[in-house]
């Protein structure tokens, strides 16, 4: 099967850190690949080289023509003083059909937020509201960058289902950056552990196997959410603001 986005021996660096090596990958409709990787392993770098926004010193990315992508990122800010409903929010970058405003807030799973403020969403509608958004391109490419950050456990293992019935329904590929391992596993086709360079990728069977992984992640889910849990705790990554 043809990729749609697929970037080959990419490698990046900042001054002398080299920040990935040799990284490829392919995204091909209707699958889900996700990136998991301590912090500091290159996975948001990997997330903007194949959006465009960092040129690395070696490797391509190719693009099918004509490609849409979708992207929700971490976090967005909104200033919370300024007042804006969800539909107006949406219309943001370009101005939409409501019946297509109101078909995305239903296929992300909060059609009832349409009047609401931003500013007064919880933490899992807002994010749902992001993904709804980048549902509005008709992307062919979703890439959703640690997207469930702040929700607890069974409130992302809720929208992580949602990101998999809309990948079989709509045919997109999906590309997600996850420190969740217990919930990745589960609705991924392939998994990529990333630390500068790939150390290992599959199924999540044989990546969950694999000596690099455990090395990374200790064996089992036990080691994976003591790992979550600590880096949660220390994770500031970019964020996006508005």
């Amino acid at each position: 099967m043809t990729a749609l986005l697929s970037a080959s021996g990419i490698t990046l660096r900042h001054g002398q850190n080299t920040v990935l090596e040799n990284v490829s990958i392919a995204l091909t409709a209707g699958k889900i690949v996700t990136i998991v990787g301590p912090n500091g392993s290159g996975k948001s770098s990997l997330l903007r080289v194949l959006i465009g926004a960092l040129s690395p010193q070696a490797g391509t990315v190719t693009r099918k023509a004509g490609l849409q992508i979708g992207y929700v990122p971490q976090k967005l800010h909104i200033d919370p003083t300024m007042p804006m409903t969800v539909r107006r929010f949406l219309d943001l970058s370009k101005q939409v059909e409501t019946s297509a405003a109101m078909q995305a807030l239903q296929t992300a799973g909060v059609p009832e937020t349409t009047n609401r403020q931003m500013s007064q969403l919880s933490g899992g509608q807002f994010q749902r509201v992001l993904f709804a958004r980048a549902l509005l391109g008709k992307p062919d490419v979703l890439i959703l960058d640690e997207v469930t950050q702040g929700l607890d456990q069974p409130g992302s293992a809720r929208f992580y289902r949602q990101i998999e019935d809309v990948c079989r329904d709509l045919g997109c590929a999906i590309f997600m950056v996850s420190h969740e391992l217990h919930v990745v596993m589960s609705v991924s086709d392939r998994v990529i552990c990333l630390n500068g360079h790939v150390c290992c990728e599959g199924t999540p069977d044989v990546v969950s196997a694999a000596p690099a992984y455990r090395k990374l992640f200790g064996s089992g889910t036990g080691g994976a959410l003591a790992l979550y849990r600590h880096e949660h705790h220390h994770h500031h990554d970019h964020e996006d603001t508005l």
